[in-house]
C-alpha cells in the first residue's frame, strides 16, 4: 500500500516547483485535502498522486479536513493548469468549498419510542413530544428533561442551509415535443459517449425542454446532469424550469450564495444527494460522480470565460469534463459561435414551438437623431403592453467634461474617463471600483458649467414612462426584479445585455436595441459575431406566447443600418452569418481556423512592464507585440499575442517563456497574466 501522498500546497507563487511528498496518513486518497506544514507555516493542500516511498524525508500532515475532490477533478484542474498556462494550485483552488467553511448542525429532537399512557406528564409536554421529531430550538430545556426520563433522544444533525430561489417564469405544464425536438432528443439520448453536440435553436424554439427531458432519461439510468448558464441572471428562471420537474434533486453553485449556502450544495452533489447541477461557469466544477450529461446554454456567451487566473473557458472545461465522465455534450444557442459551429455536430430547431413567426425587425436609422431614442421607437414603447429594451451601458451618462476647460473627469488609477451615476450621488469607474461624489465645480478652472455625455441604463431608465424595471450590473437581485417584471400587466425592462440572455416571458410585445453598433466599433475579430448575437438574443425575447398572427415587433437604433451584420440580425439569418464569418476568419486565420494567446505584464514600476513583455516576447518564435494596454488599477500594462496553428505546442512554449521570464529576479516586479483563447 502506497505509504507517501503528493500534495499541492494551495500558494499563489508562480515560480513554485510541486508536488511535495508527505506521510500518508490512515484514509487518505488522490483528492483529500489536508493542511500541511510548509516552510514556517502550515497550509491547505490537495493530494494529487500516491507513492510507494520518496527520495526524501516526508514529514506528516498536520490533519486531514474534510472536504474531498473526485479523483477526476484533480485531473481536470491539472489539465487547466497546463491548458491556460496556470499552476496547479491555483487551479485546484477553484474547486473546492468556500474556505472556513463547515457544516452547520443543530440539535435533533426525537421520541425514544412509545409513551406509556401512564406517564406522568402534563399537557404541555404531551403537546411537546406530539411536535417530535424537529430540531430542538427554543424548548431544548424542556426536552432535556424528558431526555433525562428517557423519553426523547437528542443528538446533533447536519442543517442544510437552502437558497432561495425567486420563482420566475411561467409556470407550464410538460408540453407536447415538436417533431423538431423529439429528433435532436432522440439524438441527444441515443448519443454514444463523449459525444458533443450543437443544438442550434431559433429563440423559443424550444431548447430548455430538450434539456429537461435529456436530463431526464439520464437521471433515469443514474448517472448526473450539469447545466451552465452564461450569467447569474439567467440562473432563477432555469432553476425554476429545472427544480419544477426534478424537485430537490437540482442543487445551484454561484457566487451570490453565502459561503455557507454554496458549502451545502457542495457538499449535497459530493454526497450524490443531488443530482443535477444548476448555475454559471464555476459549476462545470460540481464534485458530481457518473456524470452522463453536460449542458451549455447560450454557448455563444463570453462570459463563460473566467477573468482571474486560470483564465479557463467554461465551455472548453465542459468538454474536457463531459469526455472524462463519457458524458454527452450539449451546447445550446440561437447564435452559437463559429468555432461552435465548425467544430460540434449540429441538431436544428428553426421554429418556434408556438408555431409562431419571428417578429419583424425595423432598423432606424440614427444618424440625424438627437436623443437616446427615436420618436418611432418612444411611440411603440407607449403603445407595448410589455417591453424590453436594451442598452449596453450602465450608469447616468459616459463621462462628464468641462465645457470651459475641456476636462474630462478620469479615473486615477485606470486610464478611463468616470461614469455618473446620479442615484448614488457618484463618478465611478467600471474597471477598479474608484467611486468619487459628482463634482459641482472644475477642479482645474473653476467653472462649474460641467457638461454630461451619452446616455446609460439608470439615465434611459428615468426617462421612460410607466412601470419601468431596470436589470444591470448595479442591481443586487436580478431575481427579484425579473419576477416582478413578470407580474406587473404593463411594463418596461430597461437594461445591459442581461436581458437579452435566454429570459422566456410569453407577453413581451416589443423589443427595443439602442445603440446596436456600439460593438462594432470595438478593436476585436469578435465584434460582428457579438453584434449579431446581442441585437438576435434581444429580437427573441419579442412576441412568445403572442398569437401567431401578432408575433410582436423588435426596432434596432443605429448609426450603421447598412452594416452586414446588422442586416443579417434584421432578418434572423443565422446561417447566412456564420457562413460570411467563417470565410472572413479563414481567410485572416482567426479561431476556429488558429490559436490566439495573449500574455499581458503588468507593473507598478515604470517601463517594467513593458521590459517584461520584450522578455516574453523574444523567447517566443510566433508573436506579436509588445504593445501597451491602458493603465488599469494603477498598474502598467504591455501585452504580447500568438497566433499559432499547432494549439498545443504554442501553449506549451507560452507557458515555458512565461515561467522563465517570471524566474528571472530582473522581472520581479511584473505580474503575468495568460489568456488562452482571449474573448
Amino acid at each position: 500500500m502506497p505509504s507517501v501522498v503528493h500534495v499541492e500546497p494551495l500558494t499563489t507563487a508562480r515560480a513554485l516547483r510541486g508536488p511535495f511528498d508527505y506521510l500518508r496518513p490512515e484514509g487518505v486518497d488522490v483528492g483529500s485535502v489536508l493542511v500541511v506544514p510548509f516552510g514556517h507555516r502550515d497550509v491547505v493542500g490537495v493530494v494529487t498522486g500516491l507513492a510507494d516511498g520518496s527520495e526524501h524525508e516526508p514529514v506528516a500532515p498536520r490533519r486531514v479536513l474534510e472536504a474531498r475532490l473526485p479523483a477526476e477533478l484533480v485531473d481536470l484542474a491539472l489539465w487547466m493548469a497546463a491548458e491556460y498556462c496556470s499552476t496547479p494550485a491555483r487551479a485546484l483552488s477553484l474547486l473546492l468549498p468556500p474556505k472556513g467553511t463547515r457544516a452547520k448542525t443543530a440539535l435533533w429532537a426525537a421520541p425514544s419510542g412509545a409513551i406509556d399512557e401512564q406517564e406522568r406528564l402534563s399537557e404541555r409536554q404531551r403537546a411537546l413530544l406530539a411536535s417530535l421529531p424537529r430540531f430542538a430550538g427554543g424548548d431544548l430545556a424542556a426536552l432535556r428533561r424528558l431526555e433525562a426520563r428517557g423519553l426523547v433522544s437528542i443528538a446533533p444533525r447536519v442543517v442544510r442551509r437552502a437558497p432561495l430561489h425567486v420563482a420566475v417564469g411561467a409556470a407550464r405544464e410538460q408540453p407536447e415535443l415538436t417533431a423538431d425536438q423529439a429528433a435532436a432528443l432522440r439524438a441527444i439520448v441515443t448519443a454514444p459517449p463523449g459525444e458533443r453536440m450543437l443544438l442550434h435553436g431559433v429563440t423559443g424554439s424550444g431548447k430548455t425542454e430538450v434539456y429537461l427531458r435529456a436530463a431526464a432519461e439520464v437521471l433515469a439510468h443514474g448517472r448526473g446532469v450539469i447545466v451552465l448558464v452564461p450569467e447569474i441572471a439567467l440562473t432563477p428562471q432555469i432553476v425554476s424550469r429545472f427544480v419544477a420537474r426534478f424537485g430537490d434533486t437540482v442543487a445551484v453553485l454561484h457566487s451570490k450564495l453565502s459561503p455557507g449556502e454554496r458549502h451545502d450544495e457542495w457538499a449535497r452533489l459530493r454526497a450524490g444527494e443531488a443530482r443535477v447541477c444548476v448555475g454559471p461557469r464555476s459549476a462545470v466544477f460540481a464534485p458530481m460522480r457518473g456524470l452522463g450529461l453536460v449542458v451549455v446554454d447560450e454557448e455563444h456567451d463570453s462570459s463563460y470565460k473566467h477573468e482571474g487566473d486560470p483564465r479557463y473557458d467554461a465551455r472548453r472545461v465542459a468538454e474536457r469534463r463531459a469526455a472524462q465522465a463519457g458524458a454527452v455534450l450539449v451546447a445550446g444557442s440561437a447564435t452559437p459561435r463559429p468555432e461552435s459551429v465548425h467544430a460540434l455536430a449540429r441538431l436544428r430547431l428553426p421554429a418556434r414551438v408556438d408555431g409562431a413567426r419571428l417578429p419583424p425587425v425595423e432598423v432606424i436609422d440614427m444618424r440625424e437623431a438627437r436623443r437616446a431614442l427615436h420618436p418611432r421607437t418612444h411611440e411603440a414603447l407607449t403603445d407595448a403592453r410589455k417591453a424590453i429594451v436594451l442598452l449596453n451601458r450602465r450608469g447616468w451618462s459616459n463621462f462628464l467634461t468641462c465645457r470651459s476647460c475641456g476636462q474630462a473627469w478620469g479615473c486615477p488609477s485606470c486610464d478611463v474617463t468616470l461614469v455618473m451615476h446620479r442615484a448614488d450621488g457618484l463618478l465611478a469607474c467600471h474597471h477598479c471600483g474608484h467611486r468619487e461624489p459628482v463634482p459641482t465645480r472644475c477642479d482645474a478652472c473653476g467653472s462649474v458649467s460641467i457638461a454630461r455625455h451619452g446616455t446609460g441604463t439608470e439615465r434611459l431608465e428615468s426617462e421612460l414612462e410607466g412601470n419601468v424595471f431596470r436589470l444591470d450590473g448595479e442591481v443586487a437581485d436580478p431575481a427579484r426584479v425579473l419576477a416582478a417584471f413578470e407580474a406587473a400587466p404593463r411594463g418596461v425592462l430597461v437594461g445591459t445585455q442581461m436581458v437579452a440572455k435566454g429570459h422566456d416571458f410569453p407577453d413581451v410585445d416589443l423589443g427595443v436595441v439602442v445603440d446596436a453598433d456600439a460593438t462594432l466599433r470595438f478593436p476585436d475579430f469578435r465584434a460582428e459575431e457579438r453584434t449579431f448575437a446581442l441585437v438576435t438574443q434581444l429580437a427573441g425575447r419579442a412576441g412568445r406566447g403572442i398569437q401567431p398572427t401578432h408575433p410582436g415587433r423588435v426596432l434596432v437604433q443605429t448609426l450603421a443600418p447598412d452594416a452586414p451584420t446588422i442586416r443579417f440580425a434584421a432578418r434572423h439569418d443565422a446561417d447566412g452569418f456564420l457562413a460570411e464569418e467563417l470565410e472572413r476568419r479563414r481567410a485572416l486565420r482567426y479561431p476556429p481556423f488558429s490559436t490566439l494567446i495573449r500574455v499581458v505584464c503588468s507593473s507598478e514600476a515604470p517601463g517594467a512592464a513593458l521590459a517584461a513583455a520584450n522578455a516574453v516576447r523574444r523567447r517566443l518564435s510566433d508573436a506579436l507585440g509588445p504593445a501597451p494596454l491602458f493603465r488599469l488599477r494603477g498598474r502598467e500594462r504591455a501585452q504580447v499575442v500568438v497566433k499559432a496553428q499547432d494549439r498545443a505546442a504554442a501553449v506549451a512554449q507560452v507557458g515555458a517563456a512565461v515561467q522563465q521570464v517570471a524566474a528571472d529576479r530582473a522581472h520581479r516586479a511584473a505580474a503575468f497574466s495568460v489568456d488562452v483563447d482571449p474573448q
